[in-house]
């Protein structure tokens, strides 16, 4: 078996256990992960794949979907 047709496997089951896992997530909760998925791209791209910009994109995105989660 190919190493790229491993990849996809194992990507693929990441996903599929990460989804099984919010099945019963508060909607605040969902907010909060998404903010913080979201934010964490945003400080990435802004800061050019910074380690301490991708964090803190993260943190903040995750404490803005929080509120909004409410």
């Amino acid at each position: 078996m190919k190493v790229q047709n491993v990849s996809k496997v194992m990507l693929v089951a990441v996903v599929a256990a990460a989804l099984t896992g919010c099945g019963n997530m508060s909607t605040r909760d969902k907010s909060t992960i998404g903010g913080a998925a979201i934010g964490g791209v945003a400080g990435a791209v802004l800061t050019g794949g910074s380690g301490w910009g991708t964090v803190g994109g993260a943190a903040v995105g995750g404490v803005i979907g929080n509120q909004v989660g409410k």
